[in-house]
């Protein structure tokens, strides 16, 4: 198993360029394979939940064909299967969005019910209430979700629960079912807004994405397209907050500084100067932190994906601050890992109390999930000593070359595989 090994102490300091959006990537790639025709996508992001989604995409029939680490063509009229092997799906959860795409297209679906973070349970019932009100039978049978219709039709479908998930699966159905359907409490999420864009990019007539009221006129097919992908604005905020945890001055390109707005907005309540350009933020944070308080909230609300970001960077600013999860309830399984850098952190319900310290000290850590991994490293470049942070894989899975771009901006953390390689690393940085 690989580690990160980390010597902190240094502010991160210079630009860092921000990859496609994993979350939209993987919608688009499911997407992708709803026409015969052959699509090119641009600014895909190089991780690993991309390369295993591509893999079973693959692995149904499809033509995949990587032209370098972020572009793909891809086409779909070679799919001789419906039916998605569990070897990819309990890597990562949204392979369910071939559901969406399958469904659509073929009429007939078949995927094993999803894997992923085990950051709470994230029922997948608002996916199977939308596939239903659009003509489809859909029952769970040997662990996997099977969805059939003779034929898809329009249908008024209101989510119980603001879902990402159940949004964009019925979206790629309904693209496809003839008559109109109204989509109604649907996310607002920005990859939401791009794999809307997307599909209408190959010929699909959806208005709205962005509200909370999405409306799609089914078309009879869907055709060749041409696309890039937005940037992630996750991997961006991980970047600003790294740069506020380690009191440095990181410039943060590529960007939707419009995403971000969320994020900006606590990094100013701080006390971190925060300068907006056309595709570019710059974070800089020349004195010590104070507290805040910050619930995450469905977009445009604070992300639950940055929640132990910020959470890392309050373990070091001055007073009581309050971190309330209202999306996932499994988030804070970070809280013990930070405890053991010195952090004063306690988790009652869904809430974490932070009182925060003027220092945080080396330890060995393990990462629980993706989000709550990239943070432990951040607090590992903001603590004093060597950190180790184990099971990296998890962090693997959405942040392309991490370690890479982290050394540009000043840090010193390598990605190791064995004790005697972080003995090596010990020396070498004394």
């Amino acid at each position: 198993m690989e580690q990160y090994v980390i010597k902190g102490g240094n502010p991160l300091v210079g630009e860092v360029e921000i990859a496609g959006a994993k979350n939209a990537a993987l919608a688009i790639l499911a997407a992708a394979i709803m026409t015969d025709e052959t699509i090119l996508i641009e600014n895909l992001p190089d991780v690993r939940d991309i390369n295993v989604l591509l893999e079973a995409i693959a692995g149904i029939g499809a033509q995949v064909d990587r032209i370098d680490k972020s572009t793909v063509k891809i086409n779909g009229s070679t799919i001789g299967d419906v039916s998605v092997d569990y070897e990819y799906i309990k890597k990562i959860r949204a392979s369910y969005y071939l559901l969406g795409a399958l469904l659509g297209k073929y009429k007939h679906a078949e995927v094993p019910l999803p894997g992923g973070c085990n950051i709470g349970s994230r029922p997948i019932d608002q996916h199977l209430k939308g596939f239903r009100a659009l003509g489809a039978d859909v029952d769970i049978m040997h662990g996997a979700i099977v969805a059939k219709a003779d034929e898809l039709h329009g249908s008024h479908i209101f989510l119980d629960v603001v879902s990402v998930g159940a949004t964009i699966n019925i979206m790629m159905a309904a693209s496809l079912a003839p008559g109109r359907t109204i989509l109604e409490n649907a996310a607002r999420e920005p990859h939401v807004v791009d794999v809307a864009n997307f599909l209408n990019s190959m010929g699909a007539n959806i208005k709205g994405a962005g509200t909370d009221v999405i409306r799609i006129k089914g078309v009879e097919k869907l055709h060749r397209t041409e696309y890039s992908i937005i940037p992630d604005q996750i991997e961006a905020g991980t970047f600003m907050f790294a740069a506020a945890a380690t009191g440095g001055d990181v410039t943060v390109k590529n960007v939707i500084p419009k995403h971000l707005e969320a994020t900006t907005a606590k990094l100013e309540e701080i006390g971190c100067e925060v300068e907006e350009f056309d595709d570019a933020v710059r974070v800089r944070a020349p004195k010590r932190l104070h507290r805040t308080h910050v619930k995450t909230l469905p977009y445009p609300g604070y992300p639950t994906d940055m929640q132990p970001q910020i959470a890392v960077t309050l373990a070091l600013a001055e007073g009581t601050s309050i971190v309330t999860e209202s999306i996932f309830e499994n988030r804070f399984k970070y809280a013990d890992e930070l405890s053991r850098m010195g952090a004063n952190i306690k988790v009652e319900g869904n809430s974490a109390i932070i009182d925060g310290v003027k220092k945080l000290t080396g330890a060995r850590v393990s990462a629980p999930d993706l989000r709550a991994g990239a943070a432990l490293v951040i607090a590992g470049l903001a603590a004093d000593g060597i950190t180790v942070v184990d099971d990296i894989v998890y962090i693997q899975r959405g942040y392309e070359n991490f370690e890479d771009k982290l050394r540009s901006l000043g840090a010193e953390i390598e990605r190791v595989s064995n004790e005697k390689e972080i003995q090596k690393f010990r020396l070498r940085v004394g």
